[in-house]
């Protein structure tokens, strides 16, 4: 996967782990499967633009878009 799918990963395994939750706790609150958590974390699935403001939501991130 790309670079910044990578990256973004990083960033939701980090902020999971210090929320505390596992990744099947996550995936609960996400409504997908922890496999598909997983991926995410590795960069090996990518996220849609709604799943990523679900887990932003869900870890108290913020979303920041900048485009150009």
């Amino acid at each position: 996967m790309s670079e910044i799918t990578e990256q973004v990963g990083q960033l939701i395994r980090e902020a999971r782990q210090k929320k505390g939750l596992s990744q099947l706790e996550l995936a609960e609150i996400l409504g997908v499967t922890k496999a598909a958590v997983s991926g995410y974390e590795t960069g090996k699935q990518n996220l849609t633009v709604g799943t990523l403001h679900k887990v932003a939501l869900a870890l108290d991130m913020p979303m920041k878009i900048t485009l150009g």
